[in-house]
């Protein structure tokens, strides 16, 4: 059975000519040169990645990472933890917020449980872990292997999902308490202080923002992760829905598809993954800004520009579903425009 290290070697370069050859074709579509922007640059995003073979009538997924954290005990969060569950069950049920923008944007919504501390939910899929990761505070969230493992799992179930004909994924996660976390991981690999990363999350009084900055100094100290060493950093300072959440984009990668990214947790995940992988990035596309506070340092790093900015900070996957439809116009663009040399069009001076 394919390993981690298997999946990380199949992620491949975008094929260059290719791309080359869609920016000269969009040249000639008819309309003024460049005059879509940033749709014409995604387009030729999409045509270098050897998993599409044609960029219109794509079939979109997000995949929803869920679980919940240890740290939750420190007090950094105002929600309380079964909100993980009973929002898990909300969204198998199809009325998440998530859920409803999905719809909107023809793309389905696959729930996984990576470790809700809960019973199981029928019908919702599980790659549990366990019931909740370590506090960050007191030690590791999980152990190495268990990070490799999970990561696995979440790639070969998006090559399953590629196989069942998904050519788009979007990244989504959901755990009271996962931006402490999604914070340390990002201190980590930016080699920011986390007084420049750490917001307020799901709505934490602004008075308690320097205490959940204390815990995010304190796991950073206490477990001492190694920035090179993107597999430690997660299994140190990070959690089973971060875990699941780099997985699919290493999967999507590897399958040589893109994955739209949601906002502050979804950055962190790929700066992981991008760490690991450094190819992985080609396939990222950044879907909104979010407004928790640290998204800037992530999407500086990771040398992302969002196409959205609507102050989101729902998570979910919410901004990955609403970027779906941009994925789909630079698709319709490229697949269904007329060419200026077939419509006697010139637009030469």
């Amino acid at each position: 059975m394919e390993t981690l290290q298997e999946v990380i070697a199949a992620i491949r370069p975008l094929d260059a000519e290719k791309q080359a050859q869609a920016a000269r074709y969009i040249d000639g579509l008819v309309k003024p040169l460049n005059s879509l922007g940033r749709l014409e640059t995604l387009a030729i995003q999409l045509a270098g990645m050897h998993g599409l073979h044609q960029l219109d009538d794509l079939k979109k997924e997000i995949i929803v990472m869920c679980a919940d954290h240890g740290v939750y005990d420190e007090g950094v969060a105002v929600s309380p933890k079964v909100v993980t569950w009973l929002q898990a069950t909300n969204m198998v049920k199809g009325i998440s917020g998530v859920c409803v923008l999905a719809k909107s944007t023809q793309t389905s919504v696959l729930a996984v449980d990576a470790g809700i501390d809960g019973e199981p939910i029928e019908g919702m899929l599980s790659l549990k872990v366990a019931r909740g990761s370590g506090n960050i505070a007191r030690g590791p969230a999980m152990s190495r292997q268990d990070a490799e493992q999970l990561m696995l799992s979440a790639a070969r179930l998006v090559k399953q999902r590629a196989a069942e004909g998904i050519s788009v994924f979007g990244t989504g996660e959901l755990g009271m308490a996962n931006t402490t976390p999604a914070s340390a991981i990002i201190s980590v690999l930016s080699g920011c202080d986390p007084h420049e990363v750490v917001g307020i999350g799901a709505n934490l009084p602004q008075d308690k923002v320097p205490h959940k900055t204390s815990i995010v100094r304190q796991a950073i100290r206490v477990n001492q992760p190694d920035a090179a060493d993107g597999v430690e950093v997660m299994a140190k300072v990070g959690g089973f829905d971060l875990a699941g959440m780099t997985g699919v984009i290493l999967g999507a990668a590897s399958c040589g598809l893109p994955v739209v990214l949601d906002g502050f947790l979804s950055c962190a995940a790929a700066m992981v993954a991008c760490q690991i992988a450094p190819e992985a990035k080609n396939y990222c596309i950044p879907s909104h800004f979010s407004a928790e506070k640290g998204s800037q340092r992530a999407l500086e790093h990771l040398g992302l520009k969002p196409y959205l900015y609507l102050d989101l900070r729902l998570g979910e996957g919410s901004g990955a579903a609403l970027a779906m439809s941009i994925v789909s116009a630079a698709g319709a663009m490229y697949s269904q425009m007329g060419v200026l040399a077939e419509t006697g069009i010139s637009l030469k001076a």
